[in-house]
């Protein structure tokens, strides 16, 4: 496992893309899967409800957009990091087909960039204050795998 992208254990070996591509069309098959009477419930003390999940991913497509236009913009930049926990402090009513609906959008919109930039800027350099030197294309495998993690989260919840 690369120390750089602490998701890659959960790449399963299909195209980055191809994972970046469904990932929208899953949540939402999961959503319907869990129905609205349990969408909003967590799972146990501590743990993020489905829809706070889908608000997590929400989020963090806004961030990871962000570095992906920062590490294209700039020689070598370094990245702010976030504590997803404080983030998700402002999650509680927010419901999740609207999270959907923006995760959706801003997914679509990054997917033009990587397909535009890769794989001519595969290894630019970019720098994570936690997690050290990173490339372009890790930034991408972290977001594949970020997907990959919360999807198995997601159906855990969907057949529970």
């Amino acid at each position: 496992m690369s120390t750089q992208n602490p998701y890659d254990r959960f790449l399963d070996g299909r195209p980055l893309e191809a994972i970046l591509a469904t990932t929208p069309a899953e949540i939402a098959d999961l959503l319907k899967a869990i129905g609205p009477e349990k969408v909003s419930t967590s799972p146990a003390p501590g743990k993020w409800s489905a829809a706070e999940i889908v608000c997590h991913l929400a989020d963090c497509e806004l961030v990871f957009g962000f570095r992906l236009r920062q590490t294209l913009a700039e020689d070598a930049p370094t990245v702010q990091p976030f504590d997803q926990d404080k983030w998700a402090a402002t999650y509680a009513g927010i419901p999740a087909a609207q999270a959907l609906e923006v995760f959706s959008a801003m997914r679509g919109w990054n997917r033009l960039l990587i397909g535009a930039a890769l794989p001519e800027a595969a290894e630019r350099v970019v720098t994570h204050p936690e997690r050290g030197a990173m490339t372009f294309k890790t930034l991408v495998e972290t977001m594949a795998g970020h997907d990959l993690n919360h999807l198995a989260q997601l159906r855990r919840l969907a057949g529970a």
